[in-house]
């Protein structure tokens, strides 16, 4: 499975011929380019961070045969294109192209009790990589490769150490950081890597590079 990352928390998964996009959102200018020839976008929850909605929609409009996944409150508010949005909840399976995922967990962690608490989901690609969104929700199945956040009005750095020691990857990609200047970034990985709280190097891809997993 090839991974690249883009801007804040999407990703770009490809295997076989097979694409899958997770979260392209406001902040990845270029989301038009990301989502094309996707076979499948995975919204994890409706924050605009996470989802660029006018890429996302012309997109969809452009071509009849993309699907997008997102979860079931957050499709049924999707309006256009309605036969292409499919609302998930955890414990659904999906197949798309060579891949298989998983869904896990139903909630936004809390910002604050005056701010609702939206719908969540995560999605575990092959049984290995785990994109959990805004929510440090701790799948009941092994995980090799967490996507882990390290930036957001919704975390801190302990949380994310505490999430790491949880769930207990192989290996552990940051996202969502587009929040964290030069020093943060730089602490994020002090505290959060292999010499920090966690046992585990922190890998930091450049947007746009890509790796093997």
């Amino acid at each position: 499975m090839k991974l690249t990352k883009h801007e804040h928390a999407c990703v770009v998964l490809e295997k076989d011929g097979a694409k899958i996009v997770i979260d392209p959102g406001s902040f990845s200018s270029g989301a038009a380019e990301i989502i094309e020839g996707a076979d499948a976008i995975l919204l994890t929850h409706e924050h605009f961070d996470h989802v660029n909605a006018d890429a996302i929609h012309g997109a969809l409009a452009a071509r009849p045969d993309l699907r997008v996944y997102a979860p079931a409150a957050m499709a049924d508010a999707i309006t256009q294109h309605r036969d292409q949005v499919t609302g998930v909840a955890a414990g659904d399976v999906l197949t798309l192209g060579s891949f298989s995922v998983t869904v896990h967990g139903s909630e936004h962690a809390v910002i604050h009790p005056d701010i609702p608490v939206i719908a969540n989901v995560g999605y575990l690609v092959d049984g290995s990589l785990y994109h959990p969104g805004d929510a440090y929700f701790v799948p009941d199945v092994p995980v090799s490769v967490l996507l882990l956040a390290t930036s957001g009005p919704w975390m801190k750095l302990g949380e994310a150490a505490d999430y790491v020691r949880t769930v207990r990857p192989q290996q552990v990609i940051q996202i969502h950081e587009a929040l964290l200047s030069d020093i943060g970034l730089h602490l994020a990985g002090s505290i959060l890597g292999e010499q920090g709280l966690t046992g585990l190097p922190l890998t930091q891809l450049p947007v746009g590079q890509s790796l093997t997993l």
